[in-house]
């Protein structure tokens, strides 16, 4: 039988704290997945919500991280137990669920997620359960073990019950989501002072509970800022992003070797 070790590890290394890093998948291929994992990311997020992924494109990505060796997360469309379940199955390492705004949510999204104590439909013949290798109870034991779930705090409202929210069992961590929260907020800038005060109180209500955060960052400087504050995971960019600012660059080098000076 094979054995994942990135899948199984991701989450045990998440939970401690370790500094991991990774980005965004916006391109609905496997490609860019296979270079980011060579490169050595420590995960990638299939970004279902803001990308054009399907469940085949999905199952092709994940297959594309389990062969490059980083760990495939799924940002889902929509908290949904058979779209969480999909992705499971397909062998994604956990879900990155957007718009966890109550305890209420929280909790049902760990239903999914779980089959002890939970509601997640089994089956072990699928990738997760290495296409019926692994036995009943074992498939059960590895998957509870090794599935991520990772809320996203990006509502106002979630700040009032953001206590309730990493408290849930089963809640593995955080991403705090300042894109969402600027904007819900009129903020004019994710730096803004209610910006950075909506991270404090998110990252103090982990803090007491032991539960791990992450972060978007654009370069070091801000993971470094963040880090200090208590943030211990990062996603930098996406691999459009990447491309976008290669390209660029290329695209000025190069074409300033024809300019003539005055």
């Amino acid at each position: 039988m094979a054995y994942d070790t990135t899948r199984s590890s991701f989450r045990q290394r998440f939970m401690a704290g370790e500094t991991l890093v990774g980005t965004f998948v916006k391109t609905p291929t496997s490609h860019p997945i296979e270079i980011l994992g060579n490169l050595g990311f420590d995960f990638v997020v299939i970004d279902e919500e803001h990308a054009p992924w399907d469940r085949g494109t999905i199952d092709a990505g994940l297959l594309a991280a389990r062969a490059s060796g980083t760990a495939g997360i799924v940002r889902v469309a929509e908290p949904t137990p058979s779209k969480i379940l999909a992705v499971l199955d397909d062998g994604a390492t956990g879900v990155l669920v957007p718009h966890v705004s109550s305890a209420a949510k929280a909790t049902e999204i760990v239903q999914a997620c779980r089959f002890r104590g939970g509601r997640r439909g089994f089956s072990n013949t699928t990738r997760a359960g290495d296409f019926g290798a692994v036995g009943v109870w074992p498939h059960v034991d590895a998957q509870d073990a090794a599935v991520t779930f990772v809320a996203m705090i990006e509502d106002p409202e979630a700040l009032d019950e953001i206590d309730a929210i990493v408290g849930t069992d089963g809640l593995d961590g955080v991403f705090i989501g300042r894109g969402d929260l600027t904007v819900a907020l009129g903020a004019p800038a994710m730096d803004a002072p209610e910006i950075m005060s909506a991270c404090e109180t998110i990252i103090a209500a982990a803090k007491k509970v032991n539960k791990p955060v992450a972060m978007m960052v654009a370069n070091a400087d801000d993971a470094k800022r963040f880090n200090a504050m208590g943030a211990t995971t990062f996603i930098v960019a996406s691999d459009q992003g990447f491309l976008r600012q290669a390209a660029s660059k290329a695209l000025s080098e190069i074409s300033a070797v024809g300019v003539k000076s005055a």
